[in-house]
């Protein structure tokens, strides 16, 4: 593809301004054509006061756009993703990919039988420190993964569900694991790979809400490793999130933008990007770095008719993973991932 690829972004709430604003960084590379939802005043504010407003529908259909920005509601994302595929566009999707592991993976096939980039916003990935472990992971310097971790304690209030009442509900895709502990579910699998059994409780503890806000879970890895995580909105004032890896050469424990401990012999820390924002207790308080080095990768392999860092297929396993783990808590049993469907 030559030339600035033509966006049309479908939402343009919270998160939609955020991929508009990392998308304003890549002017050379990339137009907003249009945007859904939202007003002209927060696509200029955004930084695109040029592009227009039409319906989704609209927005999916139009001749000149190229790739379609999905930033909808969590439980519009499977049906957005489709429609923009079946008109011949090329998506990236905001997280989570899907709520269900057969909208993923119909995602999945269906990029693949049009032939169009299908990729998944796992931004976090890109901050140095987890791209430098991963690269040490593969390459053998930190020995092998025994126990690893993440852990996801943050805050959100009552006003916080009322303003977008999807978030309160489980099946909108509003729980602490699917909305807010899902990057760091999909650090968690990146560096240490597939997971193939889970066992999970949740609770509503700290809300009104339809909503469990505090979930664990404990994984086996098909490497043998083991696993935990723990997610919540029910832990004021909220923490950053975290992940841990015990390795047979020692430990790390990693931030955002900071190694919190680095305890293996021989090998330095990786640098870091002393960036102290996170969404522990503000959404709002996430940068758009991340999204900005994800879009360039995205519009760099769609120039170069490559496929991106993080495609599809890989957010479709991380949908898998959580709704394991949501199919453990409710069941009361081990679910082996591989039964899912």
């Amino acid at each position: 593809m030559r030339g600035p690829v033509n966006i049309g972004l479908l939402g343009l709430g919270s998160i939609g301004a955020t991929h508009a604003k990392a998308l304003a960084e890549l002017r050379q590379l990339a137009t907003v054509r249009a945007f859904s939802g939202g007003n002209g005043e927060r696509a200029a504010e955004s930084g695109w006061p040029e592009a227009v407003q039409k319906g989704p529908e609209e927005l999916v259909a139009d001749a000149e756009t190229d790739l379609v920005a999905i930033c909808s509601p969590s439980e519009h994302h499977a049906r957005h993703a489709i429609a923009a595929l079946e008109a011949g566009k090329h998506i990236v999707v905001e997280k989570p990919l899907a709520l269900t592991v057969s909208d993923a993976d119909q995602i999945v096939r269906l990029a693949e039988r049009k032939n169009r980039m299908a990729a998944v916003i796992s931004q976090r990935r890109f901050e140095p420190e987890y791209a430098a472990v991963k690269e040490m992971l593969q390459n053998g310097a930190l020995g092998h993964v025994r126990l690893a971790q993440t852990h996801v304690h943050w805050w959100r209030d009552a006003d916080y569900y009322r303003a977008a009442p999807w978030r309160s509900s489980m099946v909108a895709g509003g729980g602490s694991l699917m909305n807010q502990g899902v990057h760091n579910v999909d650090l968690l699998q990146w560096l240490v790979g597939p997971v193939i059994e889970v066992t999970a409780q949740y609770a509503t503890l700290g809300h009104d809400i339809e909503a469990e806000d505090t979930t664990v879970a404990t994984l086996r890895f098909t490497s043998g490793a083991l696993g935990q995580i723990s997610t919540s909105t029910a832990t004021p004032p909220g923490s950053p999130a975290t992940v841990v890896l015990h390795t047979d050469t020692g430990v790390i424990e990693l931030g955002q933008g900071q190694i919190l401990r680095w305890d293996v012999e021989g090998t330095p820390p990786p640098r870091t990007t002393s960036d102290e924002a996170t969404g522990a207790a503000d959404p709002a308080a996430i940068g758009i770095r991340g999204h900005v080095a994800q879009w360039k990768d995205v519009l760099n392999a769609l120039s170069a008719g490559s496929p991106p860092a993080i495609p599809a297929a890989q957010g479709a396993s991380v949908v898998r993973l959580i709704c394991g783990i949501y199919r453990a808590a409710e069941t009361g049993r081990s679910i082996q991932l591989e039964e899912l469907s």
